[in-house]
Parts: structure tokens; sequence; C-alpha cells
């Protein structure tokens, strides 16, 4: 074989095989892509989408050719979101009801009239705060299910706060506390964050523990 025939089939060879190899290297990258991509979606809530529909519609997109435009689809994926948080709302507040109305029946729980609902862990002997008063506090804070959403505990770090600037059920339970109480409040999700919750830590209509220690009052 001629030597530019020898270079010739050396050139073609190697553009074949680079062509191959970025073929290859598109393809994994497309498909990391897809990965990293449903994940975003099930952390959002879209746990239960259609993958060939979603896979027709970013093909679609891509081209232009989508059966919707994007405005449709944002109203679309709205509604979607909407609901979703309205099914899980209803079921964490019947979830959070259920628990309380359980843990209202153990003799060491005390419930105010509020709804809120606690247990003495240490009785301290110092001075109790006002709601216009600042405390110095160690806390812990869970869901129902035991999930840990916030801790100045595991942070060694103590917070202080104005007593009035907290969720409402803090307030009046930091009330019934002396200087040197440790107390786990059962908060109604009325008297926490509400409707809206916290999120992503703190879903809506979320009943709250919070094991709190009370250091001193400001």
């Amino acid at each position: 074989m001629k030597p530019w025939a020898t270079t010739l089939v050396l050139l073609l060879f190697t553009a074949a095989l680079a062509a191959q190899n970025h073929s290859s290297y598109m393809d994994t990258t497309s498909y990391s892509l897809g990965i990293v991509l449903s994940q975003n979606l099930k952390s959002q809530g879209f746990d239960s989408i259609d993958a060939s529909s979603l896979a027709k519609g970013f093909e679609d997109g891509l081209s232009g050719s989508g059966s919707v435009s994007p405005e449709q689809a944002n109203q679309y994926i709205q509604q979607y979101l909407q609901k979703a948080a309205a099914a899980a709302g209803a079921e964490a507040r019947k979830e959070g009801d259920a628990y309380l109305a359980e843990n209202a029946k153990r003799p060491e729980v005390k419930v105010t009239d509020s709804g809120l609902q606690y247990e003495v862990l240490k009785e301290g002997t110092g001075a109790s705060p006002s709601a216009t008063e600042t405390v110095k506090v160690h806390y812990h804070g869970m869901l129902v299910d035991g999930t840990v959403f916030d801790s100045s505990v595991e942070r060694g770090q103590t917070i202080e706060f104005p007593l009035n600037r907290v969720i409402r059920g803090w307030t009046e339970g930091l009330q019934l506390m002396k200087e040197g109480a440790k107390y786990r409040f059962y908060i109604p999700f009325d008297l926490a964050y509400g409707e809206q919750g916290s999120p992503p830590a703190i879903p809506p209509y979320s009943t709250l523990i919070f094991d709190v220690e009370l250091f001193e009052v400001k």
C-alpha cells in the first residue's frame, strides 16, 4: 500500500474512533442528566410522573414541536404541585391529630387550653420568662416520626431570642418553665408553622416535638 494510502486509512480510522468515542461520551452525559433530573424532580414532589411522557415532552421541547406552550406547561405543573401539597398537608394533619390524641392519654402529659401538650423532664428553680423577655435555651426539634429537623444541642451552641418572636407554641410553653427546667413540648400545627410549614425541613400542617432546656431569662 502506498504511504499516502496508509496515512489516509489511519486518518479515517482515527476519525471513526473519535466519532464513536464522542457518541459514547454524549450517551453517558445524556444518561447522567436523566439521573440528576429524576432525583431533582423526586425531591420537588414529582414522584409519580410517567417517564415515557416526560421523555416525549423533553424531546418535543428540544425540537420546538411541543403540543402545549411553555406557559400552559407551567400552569399544568403548578396545578400538580398544588394538588400534591394539599394531599400531603391533609395526610400530615391527620397524622399529627392522631399522634396528639394518643399522646394526651399519657398521665405525664399535660394539655393547655390552646392544645399545647407538654411533659416535664426536669423542673427548674429560677425565674420564669414573660412573653417580652429574652431567653437562653438549648432545643432539639423533631417531627412526629422522629425526624430531627433542627437542634442547637447537636450544634453544641445555645441560642438566645425574644420570646415573642418565635412560634406560638414556644411563646406559651416557655412561660411555663423556670430557669434550669427541661420540658418536652408537643406542638399542634396551628401553634407551630401552620398550613405553610417551613420547607424543606418542616412540611405543611406538621405537629412538632421540642425538647427545650431553659438556662437563663434576660
